[in-house]
């Protein structure tokens, strides 16, 4: 690769990425649905489109961080578990690549958003005392969370449509006004 290239592509993704953190924390912030976020779509989007995809899990873990400094302290270990959780898709995104298109990427989104669902209300159980640290606490914990997993998953489906749709069309738009001069 070209000097002058490898420059412009990593300041192209660097942009890429603070907006995408600047947009999760902000969306963090603001009152929204519980689970309604666009923290997994964004790390999905960064791990597909990123030219240096090494970058894509710094979106979920500095918008988790960030966003976390503001909404104030929780349980460490539940903390360090959900943003690990939420930067699984950015790795899965690294992987999926090579499989373009609209089915490729919503066949690799939903199961991020479950296993989200399942790592992060693991962690609430084991680690905030709200539950019995056995089968039925365990049991209890993922049937309350259960309203939650819903608007994970339309949350996760939603962002992720928003994010490549963006992008899609600022492509195409860039690309008709090409050939429109």
């Amino acid at each position: 690769m070209q000097p002058n290239k490898a420059r412009t592509d990593l300041w192209m993704d660097l942009g890429l990425v603070a907006f995408l953190v600047a947009f999760d924390v902000i969306t963090r912030l603001v009152p929204h649905a519980p689970g309604f976020m666009p923290i997994a779509a964004s790390a999905l989007f960064a791990g597909r489109v990123l030219r240096i995809p090494a970058l894509a899990p710094v979106v979920p873990i500095a918008a988790m961080v960030l966003s976390a400094l503001a909404l104030g302290p929780d349980d460490w270990r539940i903390s360090l578990i959900v943003t690990l959780a939420i930067s699984l898709p950015a790795l899965v995104g690294i992987v999926s690549r090579r499989w373009p298109g609209i089915a490729a990427t919503v066949a690799v989104m939903v199961p991020c958003s479950l296993a989200f669902f399942a790592i992060s209300n693991f962690a609430v159980w084991a680690f905030s005392g709200m539950y019995s640290l056995d089968f039925a606490g365990l049991t209890q914990c993922y049937v309350a969370a259960l309203p939650f997993l819903q608007n994970t998953v339309a949350g996760d489906l939603f962002w992720t449509a928003v994010l490549f749709g963006a992008a899609w069309a600022i492509q195409n738009g860039a690309m008709l006004a090409g050939r429109a001069r």
